[in-house]
């Protein structure tokens, strides 16, 4: 995908900003490698730490509202619905948000199938799902941001089509 305005080295850095909120969800996904392999945790440090310090802390604890929300919110509302915003860095937020709703989505069926079986998932089937969001988040994420340093879209099916959408409205 192609559009007629330039890119700056600036609008690349912010567009590579907002990949961190699904890289930071999907690190969770893993720890069982985590466990398998201690020293691949290095490299992951600042991701865990951002999820576990920033975007799950409980904002507002009743309703159980946490800091990913409002950032969410936030991106969508102040960047993607914003016409100041260069398109470049519209788009690359709203991919990022699409990945960030895919992993939600992904949790909730991961929680679903455990709830399911009568013993809860055999250690060998959770880790292959926990160790496959993992590798696909960080894998989708770091194309999106290579791409966006080299100053060009990004082509993921489907999510980029869908953000493509979102950001012409």
């Amino acid at each position: 995908m192609t559009w007629q305005q330039s890119v700056i080295p600036l609008h690349r850095f912010y567009s590579c900003l907002p990949y961190l909120l699904p890289m930071s969800a999907g690190v969770i996904y893993g720890a069982v490698l985590f466990q398998q392999f201690p020293l691949l945790v290095l490299p992951f440090f600042p991701f865990i730490w951002l999820y576990g310090n920033v975007l799950a802390f409980p904002l507002v604890p009743v309703l159980g509202l946490t800091g990913e929300f409002f950032l969410f919110m936030g991106l969508f509302f102040l960047v993607v619905r914003d016409t100041r915003v260069p398109h470049f860095i519209r788009f690359n937020t709203m991919q990022a948000l699409l990945m960030q709703i895919a992993l939600f989505i992904a949790q909730l069926f991961f929680q679903l199938i455990q709830q399911l079986s009568s013993n809860g998932l055999p250690s060998i089937i959770g880790a292959t799902i926990g160790n496959t969001l993992f590798f696909g988040t960080m894998l989708i994420a770091g194309y999106a941001i290579y791409q966006s340093i080299k100053g060009e879209y990004s082509d993921i099916p489907t999510l980029s089509q869908a953000a493509t959408v979102q950001c012409e409205l």
